[in-house]
């Protein structure tokens, strides 16, 4: 009898995870049945989607507390579900706070449950490692510091590398990817992602068109691209760009999406096609770290949302110095990052158009981030999914 795996994916990064450890599950047993909550990616690997990811999706406290009600409907739909009906195992993809809770429970029912992509407490709250003891069997860890991590904690763990690595070229082709986008071959060209999230593009896409602005007066013929994730990102960030026009940019979506790299994110093309880049903290700087390309990292917070932060954590900054995740891994300022009061449009835009001009820096970062990309490689979807079917047939 094919198995049952529960899973649940809450942010775009998740679903191309899962997507792909799907697949990897897929290749060892045909008729296994995933069901749960998940997004495109997901669903295109057959997956049976319960409620949409961005049921999920949130950021921060505040907005978590303005969607309490819909997260609490969707929680205690898929929690019923599995508990009458129990899965072989549940695999929860990121989205710690609602997916730990809900490991919990289901283990607590006798469902082994497994965690992929363990959450960053080497940088904030390392006492919810308590919390994952007692709510997961088994974690899926991507960076090889955290495997020794939850090893020393008593936590049984694998290290699967991460799936971005391996469906990254090492050696990315930036003119064939301008030609795939018909841009100018010869000119610099920035691509600038100010985030997935609503409240991000509210917050972060104001100074980083203005830091776009100051970088055109300086290079009249700078050509700047700006992935989106969605067309309702789309439409929000219009609304930026109206307030803050930058000339010539060239905003990307799924259906903008050139032919010639089936399955691929457009930010992967926009990121393979840049001289440099303007992003947002998050998994986005993981994949241009594996473009090879230097960047600039920021972010801000607002000073009600820091304030709910410190509150929550009971810590005024991370444990390291390092926000941006190539950094953390390379554990070296390699690229720089720009938070806070220093997310200022002249700050960003001096910082940026040095990582668009300065070669002898880009030689050395992509150096850097070379070794990196081949310290993550493994075949990500064929250990994670080994791992997930271990458990299902091991004790919870």
């Amino acid at each position: 009898m094919s198995l049952s795996i529960g899973m649940v994916a809450g942010e775009p990064s998740g679903d191309l995870l899962a997507s792909r450890v799907i697949a990897g599950l897929r290749q060892r047993d045909a008729g296994l049945r995933c069901q749960g909550i998940g997004g495109p990616a997901m669903d295109a690997a057959g997956f049976e989607a319960w409620h949409p990811m961005h049921a999920l999706t949130v950021f921060g406290y505040v907005d978590a507390i303005k969607r309490l009600p819909g997260l609490l409907r969707t929680y205690g739909d898929v929690k019923r579900r599995w508990l009458n009906q129990p899965p072989s195992v549940f695999v929860g993809v990121d989205a710690p706070d609602f997916n730990l809770k809900l490991e919990h429970q289901l283990r607590q029912a006798g469902t082994p449950t497994v965690h992929f992509v363990g959450p960053s407490i080497w940088a904030w709250r390392y006492e919810r490692i308590h919390k994952i003891r007692e709510a997961v069997s088994h974690m899926l860890v991507l960076f090889p510091f955290e495997e020794d991590l939850y090893r020393k904690e008593g936590i049984p763990v694998t290290y699967v590398g991460h799936p971005l690595a391996d469906a990254i070229p090492v050696q990315p082709d930036r003119q064939a990817a301008r030609r795939r986008l018909g841009l100018d071959e010869n000119a610099r060209v920035l691509a600038i992602l100010p985030g997935s999230r609503s409240s991000e593009i509210r917050i972060l896409a104001p100074r980083f068109l203005q830091a776009a602005q100051r970088l055109q007066r300086r290079d009249p013929g700078l050509i700047c691209i700006v992935p989106m994730v969605n067309a309702q990102r789309r439409r929000e960030f219009d609304t930026v760009l109206a307030q803050y026009p930058v000339r010539g940019l060239r905003c990307l979506t799924a259906d903008d999406q050139p032919s010639g790299k089936d399955g691929w994110p457009v930010a992967w093309t926009a990121l393979e096609a840049s001289d440099a880049v303007l992003v947002a903290s998050g998994t986005a700087t993981l994949e241009t770290a594996l473009f090879k390309r230097p960047m600039v990292i920021s972010y801000y917070l607002s000073p009600w949302m820091r304030r709910i932060m410190s509150w929550k954590s009971g810590q005024q900054r991370p444990y390291l110095p390092w926000v941006g995740l190539p950094n953390v891994l390379l554990r070296d300022f390699v690229v720089p990052e720009l938070l806070q009061d220093d997310a200022t449009p002249d700050k960003l835009a001096e910082a940026t158009w040095t990582a668009l001009t300065d070669d002898a820096q880009a030689a050395r970062v992509e150096t850097r981030f070379t070794a990196m990309h081949r310290d993550l490689t493994r075949d990500t979807a064929s250990l994670a999914a080994r791992a997930i079917l271990e458990v299902a047939h091991g004790p919870a």
